[in-house]
């Protein structure tokens, strides 16, 4: 069975962009009373995940669809992985701002992509 290159694309960011929320974001929970350099370090560790999915996953999506198409994927997967992460992981509180950025997101999904 051969996996379309877009959907590998896809999926390969998502993995990356969950790496890239919690390197990003993950220590304002976990390491909030360690010093700064431990939490970068840590950060730097699962961020290296992220590029290892992510690199594969620009070569791939390259030969599919334009830069600029594959940065605006990028921008809404991550959207669609840090609002969960947000709410479930942070517990940040729902407001409809985070409905209005992805509105945006999606105009922006709507205007790269239109021929």
């Amino acid at each position: 069975m051969v996996i379309p290159k877009l959907f590998q694309t896809v999926l390969l960011l998502i993995a990356s962009n969950v790496f890239m929320t919690f390197a990003w974001y993950g220590h304002l929970r976990n390491m909030g009373q360690r010093p700064w350099i431990v939490a970068a370090l840590v950060s730097w560790g699962i961020a290296l995940m992220e590029y290892l999915l992510q690199v594969p996953a620009n070569r791939i999506g390259s030969g599919v669809a334009s830069v600029a198409q594959l940065k605006i994927i990028q921008e809404a997967i991550s959207l669609s992985v840090f609002v969960p992460f947000a709410l479930l992981y942070l517990r940040e509180k729902w407001t409809w701002n985070f409905l209005w950025a992805a509105m945006c997101i999606l105009g922006a999904i709507f205007f790269m992509f239109r021929r």
